[in-house]
């Protein structure tokens, strides 16, 4: 007997709603010793010292309205070439090299981007990584506060 038409659809479906949840949840497994929240990330980079690499892993689209000063592009993590733009990136650098991931590109409990991104590189043995905790999104919890954002690619 073949499966019906409706049937292969709601398993599908199903499938997406378990991938949904499991992105949804992956944010928030991230250690909080490994978040920086923006006004300790700003203090941080105001203070004159070394400043960490900053990377953003979430859309370009995104990244070109605004994006931390300084901030580089890689890619979404949430894809396998996201993830291969990232490990190129660091590929150069000291495993304990100061390195803040962000993505912002919607509320934290639903990011498919930052963990995958951090997992990545405490996997390659970097041990200095902080994510961004942006609770809403880029735009309401850095661009509206006032801080410093630049444009383009």
């Amino acid at each position: 007997m073949k499966p019906s038409y409706a049937r292969h659809v709601a398993l599908l479906m199903s499938f997406a709603v378990i991938a949904v949840v499991q992105a949804a949840s992956q944010a928030s497994s991230i250690p909080t010793a490994h978040l920086i929240n923006p006004a300790d990330l700003l203090q941080a980079i105001q203070a004159g010292k070394e400043k960490p690499l900053m990377i953003q892993v979430g859309s370009h689209v995104l990244y070109s309205q605004a994006h931390i000063p300084e901030s580089e592009y890689i890619g979404p993590a949430s894809s396998e070439a996201g993830l291969q733009q990232l490990r190129q990136r660091v590929s150069t650098l000291s495993k304990n090299k100061g390195i803040v991931l962000y993505c912002g590109c919607c509320p934290w409990s639903h990011c498919p981007n930052v963990k995958p991104a951090y997992d990545a590189l405490t996997s390659l043995g970097f041990s200095n990584v902080k994510v961004l905790y942006i609770s809403n999104n880029f735009g309401t919890d850095w661009v509206d506060k006032g801080y410093p954002t630049a444009r383009g690619d």
